[in-house]
């Protein structure tokens, strides 16, 4: 099987992004982007999902964190989706329910060529710590439309803002790094009825 590793540049009069993925990595990462928080929380993604991830981002965080965290999902969407290639036989589908203390996260994806998300976990604070938390939904939605990746994710319980914004990125993992898994059965094929995804 070929590597599955791509990189994705991308620069605006707001963001200068690049990002490296390895789908099929151990979940080293190396990542900057300007927002301690969000950079943790891809930490998690990265080393929950066993994906290498390089991110390095230089944003107008002086303004706010907007354009750096919904630009940083618009690259590492795209950069899964140029990884993933011609998706022949991935599994398509995963999701996970991970624990997190008194939280509770459900996470499904489809990797169908077709965006949506679906995203219900409830904030009760305006920040944690330097990241505004609207925009986890943000950065979840702008990497469900550039991967072309059908998304859910979906708060069951919690409480601690922290705990749920954490357990959003590394359920999200969890259920990516499942869906990406190669099925032998399906040989050179992918898993649609119609013939491609």
């Amino acid at each position: 099987m070929e590597a599955r590793i791509a990189t994705v540049e991308r620069k605006t009069k707001e963001t200068e992004i690049s990002v490296t993925i390895n789908i099929d990595g151990s979940g080293i990462c190396d990542i900057d982007s300007g927002v301690p928080f969000f950079d943790h929380m891809l930490s998690g993604f990265a080393r929950h999902g066993l994906f290498d991830l390089t991110l390095k981002c230089k944003g107008d965080t002086e303004v706010d964190c907007h354009h750096t965290i919904e630009d940083c999902g618009i690259v590492l969407g795209e950069a899964i989706k140029k990884a993933l290639g011609d998706k022949k036989a991935i599994k398509r589908y995963g999701f996970f329910i991970l624990p997190m203390d008194e939280t509770l996260m459900m996470c499904a994806v489809d990797i169908c060529g077709r965006p949506y998300l679906n995203f219900d976990p409830v904030f009760t604070v305006e920040k944690i710590g330097d990241m505004d938390t609207e925009m986890v939904r943000e950065f979840f939605y702008a990497v469900s439309y550039s991967s072309m990746i059908n998304l859910h994710v979906k708060q069951m319980d919690g409480l601690n803002n922290h705990h749920i914004a954490e357990a959003a990125f590394k359920a999200f993992g969890k259920a990516l790094d499942v869906a990406t898994q190669i099925e032998e059965r399906l040989g050179d094929s992918v898993w649609s009825t119609k013939g491609s995804l």
